[in-house]
């Protein structure tokens, strides 16, 4: 992901999600190797290497473009690629489905009745797998670790609930208890909001993001020892259907089946992430390294979109356009919203899209793209004008001294071409700017500083609830914008208290025009990403969301 607002909730980098991402805070291990990754991989003589399979065993690849944070869920930032590869090992308790449905994983259900208390039922058949039923206490012990000052998570800052300080969102050390929980019995527990939350907020923003873990294996550790105790290298008590072998942050995680996965056995033997540049996929899916990819972790090339679809052995599927190349201005570098708008306007967005994307995206402004349901196509683009965006500098004193300092994703190589064309459009009407390409980890590493005066990633909003993305994005100081404004907040507050559809969209729309005016973001376009699958593997389909859900139920055929 992985704050929302500095004084709600802190989940997303995913890409977010970001897709990438849906990040909010920074990893100390991020763009490093972690020492128990190192340690884990230390039998193989090239930590590149998937470790062997057994002969018979059955195997896919999932190939993917963003190197791995890490696998203590106390430490990481929620990118997609960390959220999932949590997600094979602890459960979180609930996820969309590819439908936008909300589906029980480790919870069957999730209620309100009045947008601040939110009771949580753990399904009634959960059990670890050394076969230890799943409670509500455990759901309890992990959300007090996760608010412990000494884990200081940063993913996961709970200022939403009761009990917890208002400025640092943790609880006391040690601390048993918690008033925004209320273990009902052994199967419900409580949350307790300090202020109104839509339902389909608390059920994306924490119910996909809380990995629950096992309170009677993780209590037998010091609590400042959370964040890197070896056992979340190896964990030997999962509540998911595979558990992690090995892994190398920039090269692969491979996991093994938990046969006593309480959903049905796996019917893949072992589960290999591969993480590999944007280029070699195409080449992975035709020589059948790689069996899969899915539409937010893995980035293949819009040049190779062709050459994937001639492919006789792979389906080729389309995902809906949610995920967004958002840029982000840091308006404490860039003050002047005149000077911000210049900069939209002289991008050829349209251009972009159908040059870089072949058609398979859309152009909007603010966050909301068309797979929204709060959406609103009244809010028209932006055009390009590169004349107004001179103007505009001119109103503003822009005398083209400066260079901008602009980041962009490496892992992600349409998009690194793409801030080339933008580059060259913003020198043609005055502006200069400097690119400087860094892999995820580090991108997410600038972000949490004001050493950047634009910075783009992928960023999946989740179309159900964009509320906690935005509030975080728009949140002042300390965002990845550094922007506020009464007016923009009262509106996604609005979005809280109400459960009607054409309301939301109509709050939603007031951020978005917003955008366009104070231009402290802008969207260079939405992608409707490109998956493949090979033919041989059966029940597994590319999905923006949803990919894990039914990985138990995934085979192949020989």
């Amino acid at each position: 992901m992985k704050k929302i607002s500095r004084r709600w909730l802190c989940l997303f980098l995913t890409l977010i999600m970001l897709a990438s991402v849906t990040a909010c805070g920074g990893s100390e291990n991020a763009g490093t190797v972690d020492n128990g990754a190192a340690e884990n991989g230390a039998d193989q003589d090239e930590q590149s290497a998937v470790p062997a399979a057994e002969a018979g065993e059955k195997i896919i690849n999932v190939g993917v473009t963003d190197s791995l944070g890490g696998v203590n869920p106390f430490a990481i930032d929620q990118t997609e690629i960390n959220k999932y590869a949590l997600d094979l090992m602890f459960l979180p308790l609930m996820e969309l489905d590819r439908n936008l449905n909300f589906q029980g994983m480790l919870a069957d259900s999730i209620t309100t009745e009045d947008n601040i208390h939110f009771t949580v039922h753990v399904d009634d058949r959960a059990v670890w797998s050394d076969g230890t039923p799943v409670t509500a206490y455990d759901v309890e012990y992990s959300v007090l670790r996760y608010a412990s000052p000494l884990v200081g998570n940063t993913t996961l800052l709970l200022y939403a609930f009761e009990g917890t300080d208002d400025e640092t969102g943790f609880v006391e050390e040690g601390a048993s208890s918690m008033k925004g929980l209320k273990v009902i019995d052994d199967k419900t527990i409580e949350f307790t909001a300090k202020n109104p939350m839509a339902l389909t907020t608390f059920q994306n923003s924490y119910g996909r993001y809380l990995h629950i873990l096992p309170k009677h294996v993780i209590e037998n550790f010091a609590e400042s020892e959370l964040t890197s105790n070896d056992w979340f290298n190896k964990p030997d008590v999962i509540s998911g259907p595979y558990f992690l072998t090995a892994y190398d942050p920039d090269h692969y995680i491979s996991y093994e089946a938990n046969r006593e996965y309480w959903k049905g056995a796996p019917k893949i033997d072992r589960l290999n992430i591969r993480i590999v540049d944007g280029s070699q996929l195409y080449a992975g899916l035709q020589s059948g390294e790689i069996d899969i990819t899915q539409h937010t972790m893995s980035v293949i090339p819009q040049e190779d979109y062709e050459s994937v679809e001639a492919l006789d052995s792979v389906n080729v599927v389309y995902g809906s356009p949610v995920i967004n190349q958002s840029a982000f201005i840091q308006t404490a570098n860039v003050p002047d919203p005149r000077v911000r708008q210049a900069m939209v306007y002289a991008i050829d967005r349209n251009q972009l899209v159908g040059q870089l994307l072949k058609g398979h995206g859309e152009v909007v402004d603010g966050f909301l793209s068309s797979a929204s349901p709060f959406y609103d196509e009244k809010v028209v683009p932006l055009e390009y004008n590169p004349e107004k965006a001179k103007e505009l500098l001119a109103e503003a004193g822009w005398d083209g001294s400066r260079t901008l300092r602009f980041y962009v994703n490496s892992g992600d190589s349409t998009f690194v071409n793409g801030a080339q064309v933008i580059v060259a459009q913003w020198a043609a009407v005055g502006i200069k700017a400097e690119i400087t390409t860094v892999d995820l980890a580090t991108l997410m590493s600038v972000a949490q500083t004001t050493d950047y005066d634009v910075m783009a990633v992928q960023y999946t909003y989740a179309p159900v609830d964009p509320y906690p993305d935005v509030s975080w994005l728009l949140g002042g100081e300390g965002s990845w914008t550094g922007y506020y404004d009464d007016e923009v907040a009262a509106a996604l507050e609005g979005t809280q208290n109400t459960s009607d559809i054409g309301q939301i969209k109509d709050f939603y729309s007031v951020v978005d025009r917003k955008m366009q005016e104070d231009a402290a973001m802008f969207s260079v376009y939405v992608i409707s990403p490109q998956g493949a699958v090979s033919k041989r593997v059966q029940g597994a389909e590319p999905s923006v969301y949803g990919f894990f859900n039914d990985v138990q139920n995934w085979d192949v055929t020989e």
